[in-house]
């Protein structure tokens, strides 16, 4: 006898336990509702597979060899372990479906999401939740890739995104603004202006960011006004990052002219820490969207977009 190469069927498994249990074929194939021929046949093919026997029919009641006694404990475990990984599988699935999985692009994490959450838990229960903040690239191919429900990020009709391209439904939560600033010299006046013939140093966007985007298409557009900062003979690029807090700081110490959205410097607006560096002409109105996924999500995700859809 031998395996012969033949697959093994986790139901032997079950009916050679169940047998060595109550020692009876007949009974045996009770419990395990099948006849007791099919029975037999499957404990002859699990000792096939084995190679050796396992059963010891001379004896009434039946008995296990002393190869089945070696082989029951380990068959205990294997479909114990076996059990256990399905219930732990099946409980995975159950909690993926029940959590809520938001990608937030990294300004927006801070400044909106938190109201925007505490908003929904007021009057939703919406469970476990879980947030993922990164740059607008990366929150994009999340949302291809369907690891998440929602992604929360700015837009701007001048700016087509994968998300646009593909028709991923979205909902605009709020508008914001984007304002190039600068730091301050000693007289608390800006460093830096767009209407300046000076070197103009400037902080930069990288692709990976919505923002850069954004102000790219922008500016590209029929602003004759925006037009003229792409033949700015004396902009210089000094800086580049994809996170408008990195961007900010920079800003601050002096180092180059930045287009950073409006709620993320209030405060070092209104403290004069930072200073308008244009008019109105270079700011550039972004507006806060929330794409979801395409197809059916949870009863809590759908009950968030018809939320905000229906406001």
């Amino acid at each position: 006898m031998g395996p012969q190469n033949r697959p093994l069927d986790l139901d032997w498994l079950e009916d050679f336990l169940t047998l060595a249990e109550v020692g009876n074929f007949s009974r045996a194939a009770e419990i395990r509702s099948i006849t007791q021929p099919a029975l037999s046949r499957h404990i002859r093919s699990l000792e096939e597979w084995v190679g050796v026997d396992l059963i010891d029919r001379s004896e009434h009641p039946i008995a296990l060899t002393k190869a089945g006694n070696k082989f029951k404990p380990l068959v205990k475990d294997i479909t114990s372990a076996l059990e256990a990984a399905r219930i732990k599988a099946v409980s995975a699935q159950e909690e993926e479906k029940a959590t809520l999985r938001f990608a937030s692009t990294h300004s927006l994490s801070i400044t909106y999401f938190p109201n925007f959450l505490n908003d929904l838990e007021s009057t939703l229960n919406l469970g476990p939740i879980q947030t993922m903040s990164d740059s607008y690239k990366a929150c994009e191919d999340l949302m291809l890739q369907r690891t998440v429900q929602f992604v929360l990020c700015y837009k701007h009709n001048a700016y087509i995104s994968r998300l646009d391209e593909n028709n991923y439904p979205v909902t605009i939560l709020g508008k914001d603004l984007l304002i190039p600033v600068s730091g301050i010299n000693a007289d608390g006046n800006p460093l830096y202006s767009l209407e300046s013939k000076d070197l103009l140093p400037v902080l930069e966007y990288t692709d990976a960011s919505g923002i850069g985007k954004i102000m790219q298409a922008f500016f590209n557009g029929k602003n004759i006004k925006i037009k003229e900062y792409q033949n700015l003979s004396n902009r210089a690029v000094v800086f580049t990052a994809h996170n408008a807090f990195l961007l900010k700081t920079m800003a601050l110490k002096g180092k180059g002219i930045a287009w950073i959205p409006k709620s993320l410097i209030e405060l070092e607006l209104k403290n004069s820490t930072l200073k308008i560096a244009g008019n109105e002409n270079w700011h550039i109105p972004l507006e806060i969207g929330l794409y979801r996924q395409k197809s059916e999500m949870n009863i809590s995700a759908e009950n968030i977009w018809k939320k905000f859809k229906s406001t």
